[in-house]
């Protein structure tokens, strides 16, 4: 097969259904990113623990995800991409299995970091072997695809997992898993193994992998308990912050100067792969703040469930499949700086409409600019990682693929504790302005019909609910307008001599 280019070795149907097989995983993995968020109560009832023991569901699989998707490039080296992207799937469906059979915090705890430590090179594999399978006519909208998995199955995640626990029980959000795991498993098995890539004996980087474990944990964990903690006030925290800030620092020069770094930072010298992986990190950052804020204001203000609430926020997802294959072709067009920068420039004009949202709110006033939104965001995600993988040669594609996602992540979870944070922080401020002007003159008046107790719960009540509202337009404004700052960002990135190439060359 030497001359032979990857693309010709999976043809016709083969390609179809395996692209279909990536896409699969990586919808799968993302959406185990956000499944259990709304099953945490579930978890802690059954397992009788504390609401704040639950979470360490969610951050040991983040943390565990987050440290070993940066990893993928040395991995795919050392052993194939295809045999890592293989025994990753196996291993996420076994911890998938033994997540839904634990019994006490600890297995469960345990399990989701094999989870996360299987699932972290999945998600940067599935974009290796989508790019070496499609052709370069036709790895734009192969990647479109995949861009849509990874938009979709955040807004999905919260859906499924309030319903599965709701109707079934909370161990079936990790259950559903195993169907998918086979049918890829066995796909990748039988399609991709003779687009294996090329394997090389590197000595692992002991003194690398574990600064990078060091770093990213204590960085994950303090942006999980920061804001339980009022942040750096917390000696705690502090010292999170200050370990993660000096590690990072020795983490950065050690592997700039090791001859086989764990992971190959000097792929950022490729000026459009940073511009564009970073264009992706606050980008998708600024996104998710919707995600965060939206289902959450809509059911503890709006009165909504977890259902209907997940529901709006899935329409972004339903508009952008409507959109999604136009993205790809657009880009082969024109200059794909001009379709990012329009798309940042949409996105920022979508979520500024949510800026004037109020109390009295309907579902379609608060889904529409969802919609809306879902029709850019395509066009942002998609021309953004095409554009950063055709900056690099294919030799560092996997660790491209896995820095890209890496900052993704990472942007994800600086964005969720900031967002919550400063969210808090609005409803707050705005509820002691709202009380200070509650019958100024009559502090102890009551309301028709009701009893002073009464009245003073009901003013509460009212309080509150107008807080969030307040402090839930004010995270869309800034929001819009950091959308249209990063719009700006794009056109430091120079302009693509040939998109959606990354693999030129053959193999």
């Amino acid at each position: 097969m030497a001359g032979t280019a990857s693309y010709d070795l999976v043809t016709g149907r083969r390609r179809f259904v395996a692209g279909i097989a990536l896409a699969s995983v990586n919808l799968m993995v993302v959406l185990d990113m956000t499944i259990a968020n709304v099953s945490v109560p579930h978890i802690s009832g059954n397992l009788g623990i504390s609401p704040s023991q639950g979470t360490w569901v969610i951050t040991s699989y983040a943390v565990a995800e987050a440290i070993c998707v940066p990893l993928t490039g040395w991995l795919a080296q050392r052993f194939g991409s295809v045999r890592v992207f293989i025994l990753s799937i196996l291993g996420f469906g076994l911890f998938s299995v033994l997540c839904g059979l634990s019994t006490t915090l600890g297995m469960l705890v345990a399990c989701r970091i094999g989870q996360g430590l299987s699932g972290g090179p999945l998600i940067p594999l599935t974009q290796t072997l989508l790019m070496r399978i499609f052709p370069p006519d036709k790895r734009a909208r192969a990647m479109g695809l995949w861009a849509m998995t990874t938009l979709i199955g955040p807004v999905l995640g919260p859906i499924l997992g309030g319903w599965i626990s709701d109707n079934w029980s909370w161990h079936w959000i990790f259950f559903i898993n195993v169907p998918v795991v086979l049918f890829s498993a066995g796909i990748s098995y039988s399609f991709l193994r003779v687009v294996e890539t090329p394997v090389e004996t590197v000595p692992i980087d002991r003194v690398g992998l574990a600064l990078m474990i060091l770093w990213i944990g204590a960085l994950q964990i303090m942006l999980d308990i920061g804001r339980e903690h009022d942040w750096f006030a917390d000696p705690t925290v502090l010292a999170l912050a200050l370990f993660a800030a000096i590690v990072f620092v020795v983490f950065v020069i050690w592997e700039l100067t090791e001859e086989h770094p764990v992971v190959d930072l000097r792929v950022f010298r490729h000026r459009g792969f940073t511009i564009n992986a970073l264009t992706i990190a606050f980008g998708f950052g600024t996104y998710f703040a919707g995600i965060v804020v939206i289902p959450q204001w809509m059911q503890i203000t709006l009165g909504f469930t977890a259902t209907w609430a997940g529901l709006a926020t899935a329409f972004t997802g339903m508009a952008g499949l409507l959109v999604g294959r136009a993205a790809p072709v657009l880009i082969t067009k024109i200059d794909p700086r001009i379709v990012l920068s329009g798309a940042l420039v949409w996105a920022g004009g979508a979520t500024l409409l949510r800026t004037n949202w109020t109390s009295g709110a309907d579902f379609w006033t608060l889904g529409l600019p969802q919609f809306i939104m879902g029709l850019g965001m395509p066009f942002f995600f998609v021309t953004a990682t095409s554009m950063s993988l055709s900056s690099v040669p294919s030799r560092e594609l996997a660790s491209a693929a896995g820095l890209q996602n890496f900052l993704r992540i990472m942007g994800v979870a600086v964005s969720t504790s900031v967002v919550m944070t400063y969210w808090n922080d609005q409803a707050r401020v705005a509820g002691s302005e709202l009380a200070g002007r509650l019958n100024p003159d009559t502090p102890g008046g009551t309301i028709a019909g009701f009893s002073v107790e009464q009245s003073r719960a009901l003013m509460a009540q009212l309080v509150d609910r107008e807080a969030l509202t307040i402090a839930t337009d004010k995270i869309f404004l800034i929001a819009g307008l950091l959308m249209w700052l990063i719009a700006l960002f794009v056109w430091l990135a120079p302009k693509p001599k040939r998109m959606a190439d990354p693999m030129a060359g053959g193999h």
